[in-house]
């Protein structure tokens, strides 16, 4: 088809088939709307599986203030959809889907079988049933003149005009698997406020020796403390594991501060954490165990011997101190239980798990619908939020996207009450 062609008519369209755009379009055809979802990549729902290939966490358990906490400067634009649609609500609708979860030991909320593919599996066949149609191989590239929306399907332009529109479209990271912020340009065009896409849940550089470098890039940093004093001078520790990089570092227990950390490095030029190496052990007992008399032994027998201190987290302490210091028991005991860390910039945006920016709110009214063009609203992870993992994230995709879909079926309720009238 030509892209001077006439436009194909339909009720709604909601464009992305991630979490969210699916949630929007089951609200929707609940609503009783006819919708068809459109999607650029071949099959839907990619990052999703992706990231549901580990152990795919859902949700969070935790109490619901905490839960909240976890969004940070978005809390107050989130509070009322993760209010209508939180944890809870969100396994009773798995359960109804057929899937059960667990609550790990963690808090953690999994489904039983612990993956992705069965649920994606029965909630689009579930769609189905309900009247939505999938258009894969839909690349949307924005509006054209006559404000039709505008698809890139193979070597043809699709051209649709939809009453309603849901945009769904993803963040900036992981771009092979579709979310790819290539919907910026589109948006910004039309007057849309937006925040620039930046990594979120991503690791950081940190400039290691070569030296090092070379020997543990891959090695795990088990049980350890992760301090940081943020910009409020609030200090925060967690205790968990990262992984070292050839880069710097990443893993859960970065991700958990990434949002702090990139920003201090956008303000200051770089971010310091510290790293508590013995988190369980406390800091008079590393400094008794470290002026203990070693006789013969070397200082690395000494002190696997004394505090099981080996390997990567030995390695960490001769990246931190020079001959001297680690030959000094009080600098060395004190960098055992704080070893400062230099973190230089966070890692390109594609190999973040997500991202924050987007669409801003205040570009947004009540109802998620965007102010500067009526008829169109926005869910998911490519509004202006980000959360850490941990199930924070695909909770709020799930309660945007249902929020939108209702929204929007209103608001065409709305319309066709105008037209009658």
């Amino acid at each position: 088809m030509s892209s001077r062609a006439p436009a194909s008519s339909i009720d709604v369209a909601v464009i992305g088939a991630g979490p969210a755009g699916l949630m929007a379009a089951e609200r929707l055809a609940a609503a009783g709307r006819a919708v068809q979802v459109f999607e650029a990549m071949p099959s839907m729902a990619r990052k999703f599986l992706m990231a549901g290939k580990g152990g795919m966490n859902i949700t969070h358990s935790e109490p619901f203030t905490d839960f909240l906490g976890r969004y940070g400067a978005r809390a107050t634009q989130l509070q009322p959809l993760l209010e209508a649609f939180g944890p809870e609500a969100l396994r009773a609708w798995i359960h109804a889907l057929g899937i059960e979860t667990f609550v790990g030991s963690s808090g953690r909320v999994f489904p039983t079988e612990m993956k992705a593919a069965p649920l994606l599996r029965a909630w689009v066949a579930r769609l189905r049933e309900r009247g939505v149609r999938f258009q894969v191989r839909h690349r949307w590239q924005g509006w054209d003149e006559d404000d039709a929306l505008r698809f890139a399907h193979g070597d043809e332009t699709v051209r649709v005009r939809a009453r309603a529109t849901v945009l769904a479209l993803g963040g900036g990271s992981w771009a092979r698997l579709g979310s790819d912020g290539a919907w910026q340009p589109w948006l910004a065009a039309r007057g849309v406020a937006l925040a620039p896409l930046a990594p979120a849940n991503c690791g950081f550089d940190i400039a290691w020796s070569a030296h090092f470098r070379e020997r543990f890039a891959g090695e795990a940093l088990k049980n350890v403390g992760l301090l940081w004093q943020d910009a409020n001078g609030r200090t925060q520790r967690r205790i968990g594991e990262c992984m070292i990089t050839a880069e710097g570092i990443e893993g859960g227990l970065i991700y958990a501060f990434s949002a702090g950390l990139r920003e201090t490095i956008a303000r200051e030029g770089r971010a310091t954490l510290r790293l508590d190496l013995l988190p369980e052990r406390e800091a008079d007992k590393v400094r008794e165990a470290v002026a203990h008399p070693r006789g013969s032994r070397s200082l690395a027998s000494h002190l696997q011997s004394r505090l099981n201190l080996k390997g990567v987290k030995a390695a960490l302490l001769r990246e931190a101190l020079d001959v001297e210091g680690m030959n000094d028991p009080v600098r060395l005991a004190a960098t055992i239980k704080s070893l400062p860390l230099q973190l230089v910039s966070p890692r390109p945006i594609d190999e973040a798990i997500s991202t924050a920016g987007g669409v801003r709110f205040d570009a947004l009214d009540e109802h998620l619908m965007l102010r500067a063009l009526p008829g169109v609203f926005c869910a998911g992870e490519m509004l202006d939020w980000e959360a850490p993992t941990g199930g924070y994230l695909l909770t709020a995709c799930f309660a945007t996207g249902r929020a939108a879909g209702d929204e929007a079926a209103r608001w065409l309720r709305q319309v066709d009450t105008a037209a009658a009238g």
